[in-house]
């Protein structure tokens, strides 16, 4: 418990009155910290604190990477930002020794102030030089942990980028028109047959390197540490990182198995409205960057570039590309979707090249004045449209039915209303694509009027659904004919349970295995739901391990 002689040896509160102290005395919080523990975290809850005994480290994260912005030392504050500008933290302080610190929470910092006046004036003044500094900080420009260098339309460099920016590395990209070459790129200008060519920060050089050894060199954790998990989550959307945080949380060995990057389809979602929480809207990396730093926060690991080949339905056993082995007491099945191919003339030799399924944020500065074409009604593609009109010229979504109020939320389509250089054509379609060394041109198909025309295109966007990812599982593995995982009430229709009990909701065929999100048999198709699933998915674990008699990993 404190006492009023440790209240008093912090400066701001040596002038406060016996009632003053007596107040923090009874109501401040006594917190004592390990090295490496926080005592707030970036974007926590306001609140005043004062350092007692040990030392405090600020650390802020910057485009990905953590950096260390000054320290807190017994006698000094922290939170008097949060506290003045009526925010969260900005960022999160933790202790770097056996610390000691005291919290004051914000309707008792503000009782305090009323007696004494003075205490919010310096807290005030400490604040406004903070947010100074801050201001300093974020101004300077984020240094790039890799340079590419590739041409725009080569698909190979396209795909590097997207993997760059999907996992939140930070990197410059340079080409044969970027002005001042030679003062960018030290050394020899790479040879169009070595592109794409990637300059590490120690100045090593990769030509055309694999992606899974791109991540490697980068720092990016792509085999398991453990050869028994107590439950393995296939795919890093947000259900799996959903399953990954409440999993690890609740004391699980968790590991997760990513083929790409943290965040699936939602990741490349340029703003989600309607998720709850966020008032203005959220991006998808933005969501699955938060989520991401959660899950490992607290435990789980996270693979990337690691696709399954196989599951053993016996022993729950998978293999993943490359042969490694990983096996878990219960698997949660959280693949997503794949985007479906289009069958057009032209469109396969021109992937990469002005034609791509789903887009990344990245792509939209790409499209600067030109005119883009985005196939599909959905949210996605409502999305992407929104964003993409703040680049191009002009965006024109090309839809097969005749009506957006069957497959996107009204809220997106008041808003692409609203946008002048957005288009809905209804009842077209996409009859070829044309271009030599990039797509140049599109033929439309309008079902309704008749007739094709041809139209100049700077980017075309293929929004048109998904089906499931599930071909590598075994039979045990109950799906109906697009691949969707049948669990719960659907389990038990197929007449494919054969367990004494009855399957739990999420529970697929195979006892042990559960899906969740958009890979589930469901006619429910959102992030919030996603994310639910992926929550409820460890409680379903925690039961079957009870019941069936499985011991948790210790």
């Amino acid at each position: 418990m404190l006492t009023p002689d440790e209240i008093r040896s912090v400066p701001l509160f040596a002038s406060l009155s016996d009632a003053g102290i007596d107040r923090l005395v009874r109501t401040s919080a006594d917190i004592r910290l390990n090295a490496g523990e926080y005592a707030v975290h970036e974007g926590g809850e306001r609140a005043l604190y004062a350092v007692l005994s040990g030392k405090v480290e600020v650390v802020k994260r910057f485009d990905g990477v953590e950096r260390t912005l000054g320290w807190r030392l017994p006698g000094t504050i922290f939170g008097e930002v949060p506290l003045a500008f009526a925010t969260p933290f900005p960022g999160g302080y933790r202790a770097a020794e056996p610390s000691r610190v005291m919290r004051v929470e914000p309707h008792h910092y503000f009782a305090i102030a009323s007696l004494a006046p003075e205490v919010a004036e310096k807290v005030g003044a400490l604040a406004r030089e903070r947010i100074g500094g801050l201001q300093g900080i974020a101004m300077q420009p984020p240094k790039a942990q890799i340079t590419v260098y590739g041409e725009r339309w080569d698909p190979a460099c396209s795909e590097l980028r997207r993997f760059l920016s999907r996992n939140q590395i930070v990197h410059d990209w340079l080409s044969p028109e970027t002005p001042d070459l030679t003062r960018s790129w030290t050394g020899s200008i790479p040879q169009a047959v070595e592109c794409p060519v990637v300059r590490l920060a120690d100045g090593s050089r990769l030509e055309k390197p694999p992606l899974r050894e791109l991540a490697v060199h980068l720092g990016l954790q792509t085999r398991p540490t453990q050869e028994v998990y107590d439950t393995l989550i296939v795919g890093g959307g947000p259900a799996g990182l959903a399953a990954a945080v409440y999993g690890a949380s609740e004391g699980l060995r968790t590991l997760v198995i990513e083929r790409e990057a943290p965040g699936g389809q939602a990741g490349t979602s340029s703003r989600i409205e309607n998720y709850l929480g966020f008032p203005n809207g959220v991006s998808g990396d933005e969501l699955a960057s938060r989520a991401l730093q959660q899950a490992r926060r607290l435990g789980a690991e996270i693979l990337v570039m690691r696709g399954v080949e196989s599951m053993n339905p016996a022993t729950r056993e998978v293999v993943l590309d490359g042969g490694e082995r990983v096996r878990a007491r219960s698997v949660i099945l959280a693949t997503g979707v794949s985007w479906r191919r289009l069958v057009i003339d032209g469109f396969e030799r021109l992937i990469g090249k002005g034609i791509y399924y789903g887009a990344a944020r990245s792509e939209a500065a790409s499209t600067h004045g030109q005119d883009v074409y985005l196939i599909g009604a959905g949210n996605s593609a409502g999305q992407a449209a929104l964003h993409f009109a703040n680049h191009a010229r002009q965006v024109t979504l090309l839809v097969r039915g005749y009506s957006l109020e069957k497959s996107m939320s009204r809220y997106l389509i008041e808003q692409i209303a609203g946008k002048a250089n957005i288009a809905a054509r209804l009842g077209c379609e996409v009859q070829a694509a044309h271009g030599e060394a990039h797509l140049e041109a599109i033929d439309i198909v309008d079902r309704k009027a008749g007739g094709v025309t041809r139209h100049e295109c700077g980017g075309l966007f293929v929004f048109i659904g998904a089906d499931a990812d599930t071909g590598w599982l075994p039979p045990e593995v109950q799906r109906d004919k697009s691949g969707y995982v049948l669990t719960g009430d659907e389990v038990l229709k197929s007449g494919r349970w054969s367990h004494t009990r009855e399957p739990f909701l999420l529970e697929s065929s195979l006892p042990g295995v559960f899906a969740c999100g958009d890979v589930r048999l469901s006619p429910i198709k959102r992030v919030a739901a996603a994310v639910g699933e992926g929550s409820m998915a460890i409680a379903f674990v925690h039961q079957y391990l009870a019941r069936d008699g499985v011991e948790a990993a210790r």
